[in-house]
């Protein structure tokens, strides 16, 4: 009996009690690149496949570990698009009309002809092709969409990036977040709250550089009338606003000494005190602090709490800087831009081969934040306008990639984008690329791309 191990590296498993059918079917697949496994454990299916799974079932229906009927409705309790072709070596007109109505794709006897089998099987990958297509369509039109923020890119180290948001995003740990001005410091932040729990509680967010050093401390705890003067009526703070939700410390490193010792104290109790009142308010919060400084580096000049900082990075995320996740520019451009041309009401004209290679040979010092401005000025002025200046210029100049290393990055983009778009699939991207198996793999080897990273769980 073959044992399964990944699932996604078969696009057909066969089940039969009968060794040899599966063996004569491997076979007959092999000859048309149909990647197929053969097992004899019918009990060992239903567990390995996803609803994502790119592949079919073809199953024999008289086994005596499990018959292919009670097999189909497992397969179809899992996903019910999943076509299963179930085999039979007794004519049973009944059989197959019951097997039909609960969801069978088609219904063969043996001994079967080769090219009838074929064809069957070559019609229902093309119909699992489909669903799945569909359903990435409809997820993205969800997204697309759907209310709040969100993070876009296909880079190693976004979908990193993403997948540490993901794991933390319902857990009571403070988070700090690190990233250079512009690289969207505040989005993840929202993203956070808006995909957590909290959602339903305020979203806060005070940039602690822009406040006097005389007021940061009332609009962060509040103050009761009276407390001090200009202070009429009772005024508060952000983090009793924020009770049940998010409060987001925006250049936390701006906050002065004596500040810091009275948060690291309310991170510690959960309790606030408005200023000028002894009565403590009890908080159910989540801080998330973000800088674009090193705060170790100013923990060794004194300038900041060491023992705040270790309060506040339980959990870091760093936001790459779009320099160095070049191959999502793109992505980003394309998706600032059709935001602008629904804002702006004017038609979005395709970059051309040029302009996207300005793009993502620029430093972009502004990060994102610069990306999204060129973006809106290229729908509202035109390209003309937009590139001009400092952007194209500099580009060429500042950039140190020489002639070989931008023609391995735009051919590791092309396979990025080919195995994002096929979900993972080394046949559907081979095809799309018009690549043999072996050079794909082995240009997958020498930019180190694994195909996991590109299927949807």
């Amino acid at each position: 009996m073959t044992q399964i191990q990944d699932i996604n590296d078969y696009q057909v498993i066969i089940v039969d009690d009968e060794p040899h059918i599966g063996i004569v079917l491997q076979q007959l697949f092999k000859l048309e690149n149909i990647r197929a496994l053969a097992t004899t454990d019918p009990q060992s299916i239903s567990s390995h496949i996803t609803a994502n799974w790119p592949g079919i079932v073809i199953s024999d229906v008289n086994m005596p570990l499990l018959d292919g009927l009670s097999l189909l409705q497992q397969l179809k309790q899992q996903d019910s698009d999943l076509p299963v072709v179930l085999l039979t070596g007794f004519g049973d007109i009944a059989m197959a009309v019951d097997a039909l109505k609960k969801g069978a794709y088609d219904f063969i006897e043996k001994p079967f002809n080769n090219e009838h089998i074929l064809d069957v099987t070559k019609r229902a990958l093309d119909k699992r092709s489909l669903t799945l297509e569909n359903r990435k369509l409809k997820r993205e039109l969800e997204s697309h969409i759907a209310p709040g923020p969100r993070i876009l890119g296909n880079s190693p180290s976004v979908m990193k990036m993403r997948h540490l948001i993901d794991q933390v995003l319902d857990t009571p740990a403070d988070i700090m977040i690190e990233g250079e001005t512009g690289a969207g410091k505040e989005l993840v932040a929202r993203y956070l709250h808006d995909h957590s729990y909290r959602n339903k509680a305020n979203f806060v967010a005070i940039n602690c550089g822009a406040i006097p050093e005389n007021l940061i401390e009332s609009e962060l705890f509040g103050a009761e009338s009276g407390a001090f003067t200009g202070i009429d009526k009772r005024r508060i703070g952000k983090f009793e606003y924020a009770n049940g939700g998010t409060l987001l410390l925006d250049e936390i490193e701006s906050t002065p000494m004596a500040l810091q010792v009275k948060l690291l104290r309310v991170l510690e109790d959960r309790k606030v005190e408005r200023l000028g009142s002894n009565t403590p308010i009890d908080l159910d919060i989540r801080v998330i602090a973000a800088t674009k400084l090193n705060l170790q580096q100013l923990c060794e000049e004194g300038k900041f709490r060491q023992d705040l900082l270790y309060r506040l990075n339980l959990v870091t995320i760093v936001i790459p800087p779009l320099r160095d996740r070049r191959e999502d520019i793109p992505l980003l451009f394309l998706h600032f831009a059709r935001i602008a041309s629904a804002r702006y009401h004017k038609a979005l004209i395709a970059l051309n081969t040029s302009q996207t290679m300005v793009l993502t040979a620029h430093d972009w010092p502004g990060n994102v934040r610069e990306l999204r401005n060129l973006a809106e000025r290229y729908v509202l002025l035109g390209a003309e306008a937009a590139f001009a200046g400092n952007l194209e210029s500099n580009t060429t100049i500042h950039t140190s990639m020489s002639l070989q290393q931008r023609v391995e990055f735009f051919e590791r983009m092309l396979i990025e984008e080919a195995l994002s778009h096929n979900k993972g699939s080394i046949k559907l991207t081979m095809e799309q690329l018009e690549l043999p198996r072996k050079t794909l793999y082995d240009k997958m080897r020498k930019f180190d791309l694994d195909r996991k990273q590109f299927i949807e769980n």
